[in-house]
């Protein structure tokens, strides 16, 4: 019995090490956008040789300027994953500054398929949290500047400005391309569209106000 308990537990901790994102096998691995033929190939990716790597493969400029709020969602995002740092490949992190609109920016509740993140209040206050898997259970904090939250990876989470000043944020993620899907827009945007009747049944919900909803979104 000890001895099937062990293949289990093996068989599961095999199976979580290969959802994460791989170690890297070298320093680092800068991404290359070019010619492949001076690269070389590293956990999927083509890498820069690292005798041609500089400062300006590990470098970004301008997180200090704030973004645009001006939007239906009054909410700018300015992600630096490995699009903006080639370095960043096979690293496993990237970071965001946030905008927020006084009174109500809002980053909808959204997903990141591949990391967790960490939020840091710089100015403003936010309304903050994340659902549980089943039983879907809702964290929430009132969050001010200096204040941290974490969102755990694939779980849906929100932030929203409730100051009456606007506010910006800075988030850390644990992957070089995290992703995002925001639920409204996954769910009534999609492209093809979902079934309506699918959709009415799901959300309890009359087809006329599905159909709306596919049309804003």
């Amino acid at each position: 019995m000890k001895g099937i308990c062990f293949l289990v537990v093996s068989a599961i901790l095999l199976g979580m090490a290969s959802s994460m994102e791989p170690s890297p096998l070298q320093d680092f691995c800068v991404a290359v956008t070019d010619d492949p033929r001076n690269a070389v190939l590293m956990n999927g990716k083509f890498c820069k040789d690292p005798k041609l790597a500089t400062s300006n493969d590990f470098t970004y400029s301008g997180l200090d300027i704030p973004g645009n709020t001006n939007n239906k969602l009054g909410v700018n995002i300015s992600v630096i994953n490995v699009d903006k740092i080639a370095g960043l490949n096979s690293l496993g992190i990237s970071l965001a500054r946030k905008d927020y609109a006084a009174n109500g920016g809002l980053n909808p509740p959204h997903i990141h398929p591949r990391a967790s993140e960490i939020f840091l209040v710089v100015e403003g206050t936010f309304y903050a949290g994340f659902v549980t898997s089943n039983p879907n259970r809702l964290i929430t904090k009132v969050l001010k500047a200096g204040d941290v939250f974490v969102f755990p990876v694939g779980l849906i989470h929100f932030e929203m400005n409730i100051g009456k000043t606007d506010g910006f944020a800075i988030a850390g993620l644990s992957s070089q391309n995290p992703g995002i899907i925001t639920v409204s827009t996954a769910v009534f945007g999609s492209n093809p569209s979902i079934n309506p009747h699918l959709l009415a049944q799901a959300f309890q919900l009359n087809k006329t106000v599905v159909n709306y909803l596919q049309k804003v979104f």
